[in-house]
């Protein structure tokens, strides 16, 4: 048996970092937005006729095999632990080649490794017959991540994988909902530009940093929260009713409120683009994910793609042509 699966990256606007629990529980109305765009990341699985478990990454170009999945589950480190938590977790009863790849930059904050695990877990499952739902599959997945980077994880990377479009990804005491907001994409699609600035140079940039000091009590970390939920429900209701000066205005309400939280979060070339892109028709910018580098999103007036894409591309910068994927998580199964 052949499976083949693929799932989109994502764009976040508003809500990040609110979306690790505990985080949302101590702000009303916690709500993260984001879109799933056509970048993706897929993988390819292949039974053996052996007990052999065969691990590649083409994009990583890397490579490890273990001569069981008790040889697997014994070893001590992995190349690939992405791939072997995931292949370990569901336990397949026989051999297999497990290869992926992604369309994802190194670091570019567009959630690469979450949606290469939603592609990775919905093979393994319809290989193992396991049955679980999607989203059980990205409870399964966020766990998986977190045992993995040895820190608590959020929610929000793994719905435009799971559901493609765009998301608002509520967050309360009684879990976790998805729910398609009703947005023209093709207008959307008009007004997105993605920039990639390079793979980012600040580790220190961390969200568990934050975290601590949320639950240690520190007021203005608390304060910083209700802003961003404030702001990401905002963001909400512009895009529901099509307000793109609204969206544009808490684009940058967002961007500026993220840079004095997280003084590494910007860096030289990100606020060159953002001064550039704005003289070209871009009317609000955020950098996607933790920052430091990777992805910068611009929401550009119609008709001004172009020139934003050259203002960008003046600056050193990498254009990624971009769409919204309208679809998550997609399978294809072939004998072998």
């Amino acid at each position: 048996m052949n499976i083949f699966a693929k799932a989109p990256c994502r764009v976040d606007m508003a809500g990040g970092t609110i979306d690790i629990w505990p985080l949302y529980l101590f702000h009303t109305g916690a709500v993260t937005v984001n879109f799933a765009v056509n970048r993706y990341a897929s993988c390819r699985l292949s039974t053996r006729r052996d007990r052999k478990i065969v691990l590649r990454s083409r994009d990583l170009d890397a490579e490890e095999s273990f001569q069981s999945l008790d040889d697997l589950g014994s070893a001590r480190r992995y190349r690939l632990p992405l791939l072997a938590y995931l292949v370990k977790f569901f336990a397949p009863k026989t051999g297999i080649e497990l290869a992926t790849d992604s369309e994802a930059p190194a670091g570019a904050g567009i959630a690469g490794s979450s949606t290469l695990i939603i592609a990775v877990s919905s093979a393994l499952n319809r290989l193992t017959g396991a049955g679980y739902s999607i989203e059980k599959r990205r409870e399964i997945s966020q766990n998986i991540e977190a045992q993995i980077i040895r820190v608590p994880t959020g929610a929000q990377d793994y719905y435009p994988a799971m559901y493609g479009g765009v998301s608002a990804i509520e967050l309360n005491a009684a879990g976790i909902a998805r729910k398609a907001l009703d947005v023209d994409l093709a207008d959307l699609n008009e007004r997105i530009v993605l920039a990639y600035t390079g793979e980012p140079r600040n580790s220190g940039i961390n969200n568990w940093e934050v975290m601590k000091a949320h639950i240690d009590g520190d007021r203005k970390v608390h304060r910083n929260f209700d802003h961003i939920a404030a702001i990401a429900s905002a963001m909400r209701q512009a895009l529901e009713r099509a307000d793109w000066d609204e969206g544009a205005r808490l684009l940058r309400e967002e961007w500026s409120n993220r840079k004095k939280n997280a003084p590494g979060i910007s860096t030289p070339l990100i606020d060159r683009l953002v001064d550039a892109t704005r003289r070209a028709g871009a009317v609000g910018a955020k950098v996607c994910g933790a920052g430091g580098g990777g992805c910068v999103f611009f929401l550009v007036r119609r008709g001004a793609k172009a020139k934003v894409s050259e203002a960008i591309q003046r600056e050193s910068a990498t254009v990624l042509p971009v769409e919204v994927a309208p679809r998550g998580v997609t399978l294809r199964v072939s004998a072998g």
